[in-house]
């Protein structure tokens, strides 16, 4: 199974200058555990997550003036459409993280998780025999 089969292609997008606390009540609206930051001046794609998020507020900062520039990680590992599962569970694994940004031609074409990679592969492992 590839990327492109399990990605979310309804992307959670914000800017950088959105405060934490916004940057979480879209993120909890939306029901996803991370946002892209397109940072225009920057030139750049980012991913604010939630325990970015909740690494802020665990060291006592603001998130009602906490922008999410400050917290975006944009030294950012991307998987393209057709990488395998695999790859991008590797891809993972070894960085440490649970989202990869997906990019089709240079733009955003969707997000991939450790969740959506577990939904894809949990149906096939109930169905091996014992």
């Amino acid at each position: 199974m590839l990327v492109r089969d399990a990605m979310s292609t309804v992307v959670l997008t914000i800017g950088p200058d959105h405060t934490l606390r916004q940057a979480a009540a879209l993120m909890s609206a939306r029901r996803v555990g991370a946002a892209v930051v397109l940072d225009p001046d920057a030139g750049g794609i980012g991913i604010l997550t939630e325990r970015d998020v909740l690494n802020a507020i665990g060291l006592g900062q603001d998130p009602n003036s906490e922008r999410a520039h400050a917290h975006t990680t944009t030294d950012v590992v991307f998987a393209a459409p057709t990488w395998t599962l695999e790859e991008a569970a590797n891809a993972m694994t070894h960085g440490g993280f649970r989202h990869l940004i997906v990019l089709d031609r240079g733009e955003p074409a969707g997000i991939v998780s450790v969740r959506d990679i577990i939904r894809c592969w949990a149906p096939q492992r109930l169905h091996v025999p014992a």
